[in-house]
Formats: structure tokens, C-alpha cells, sequence
């Protein structure tokens, strides 16, 4: 994947965001938060002026008009150039098509389970479980709720978030009733290792 100028995603949505229309940041910020951007893409409104100002530095948005309302501040209006259109579709291109390796904390978590007890494994995963359950359904009534207002284009993201989520459930449920039932391979040997200390030969990385 080409190493872009900007890396920041906010640079990302504020790009798309003035795709729509040029806009001052503070319109830019209720935007976002009106169209849900702030589910899918970490937001600190404090830093998006930053951002605007990367983006014009480098070319891809630009001044187009400074607002005067009264005795309210200046407001200055930032569109979108040339430039800045090729870099939103060859951005936007590479992440739609090309798979990238990400590490979620939860799959390190995994990745270093064995050092706690089966059953403390159980237990916690059984709160995530529940964690879980309850994301699906806040999120089912979220996307109801928005789905009044925003056509389901402005929407795909937070129905992926759901299904991943709903997803991630259903794998910890199953994963959950494995080492219950004693069915996961190697869990009786976890197990023998956490009670006794005695390391089983398997465990071991061959040399």
C-alpha cells in the first residue's frame, strides 16, 4: 500500500466531508458527528483545526471564502482541490481493496491467555460475552434510530461494526463452551499446569 503524505484517518474523513461541500472546521465537526463518522473513526475535535491546516500545507484542501456573520469571529471556508480529490480516491481505493494485518488488543489477549487459568479465562470471557450481547443491541437500536434520518449509504460501517461485533459473540460463545466441556485440545494440560506448575513437554517450543 503507498505511504501517504497524511496517515491520519480524521484526514481521511475531514477530505470526504468536504468532498460533500467546502465548509468551515466547525461544520465540518457537526457533519461528522451528524452523519455517525465518530463510530468508525476516532475523533478528537480539539485536533481537527490541525488536521484542516496539514491538509491545506500539503496541498489538498484550500481557502475558498471567509465568513463574517455580525460580531461572531471569522470563519474561514476550506474546499476541496484537484489534488486533494486524487488523494481521497487513491486513498479511499487502497483501503477498500487491499486487506491489511491489524492487531486488535483482544487477539493479543488471546494470544497470551495461557498464562491465566482456564477458569479465570472463563469467567472474563464470559463478562466480555455479556459486554458483547450489549453492544449488539445498543447498536441494533442505534442503526434503527439513525437509519430514520441517513439513507443506508451513510450507514454501511456502523451496520459492519454490528456484524463484526455480532460475530466476535458468537466465536467467544463457542470458544466459551470448548473449554467448559473440556473439548479444546490441550485445555486439560492448561489446566494440570496452572494446579501443579509442571510445564507439559507440548508446551514447550521444540529446538
Amino acid at each position: 500500500m503507498k505511504r501517504r503524505k497524511l496517515g491520519n484517518p480524521l484526514a481521511l474523513a475531514v477530505m470526504a466531508t468536504l468532498w460533500q461541500k467546502p465548509m468551515h472546521p466547525y461544520e465540518i465537526a457537526q457533519t461528522l458527528r451528524r452523519q455517525g463518522k465518530d463510530t468508525s473513526t476516532k475523533i478528537k475535535y480539539g485536533s481537527l483545526y490541525t488536521v484542516v491546516q496539514n491538509l491545506e500545507k500539503h496541498g489538498f484542501v484550500e481557502v475558498t471564502d471567509v465568513e463574517r456573520q455580525g460580531n461572531r469571529p471569522e470563519r474561514t471556508v476550506y474546499g476541496l482541490t484537484d489534488a486533494g480529490r486524487e488523494e481521497l480516491t487513491e486513498w479511499l481505493s487502497d483501503l477498500m481493496a487491499v486487506p491489511v494485518k491489524e492487531y486488535p488488543i483482544f487477539e493479543t489477549a488471546l494470544s497470551l491467555m495461557g498464562a491465566l487459568h482456564p477458569d479465570e479465562v472463563v469467567r472474563l470471557l464470559q463478562e466480555r460475552l455479556s459486554a458483547l450481547e450489549v453492544q449488539v443491541a445498543s447498536g441494533r437500536g442505534a442503526l434503527e434510530k439513525l437509519s430514520e434520518t441517513l439513507p443506508r449509504l451513510f450507514l454501511v460501517e456502523v451496520e459492519y461494526q454490528l456484524h463484526m461485533t455480532a460475530a466476535q459473540a458468537e466465536w467467544v460463545r463457542g470458544f466459551l463452551a470448548e473449554i467448559e466441556e473440556s473439548t479444546l485440545p490441550g485445555v486439560d494440560d492448561w489446566r494440570h499446569f496452572h494446579e501443579t506448575g509442571e510445564l507439559p513437554p507440548e508446551f514447550t517450543a521444540s529446538t
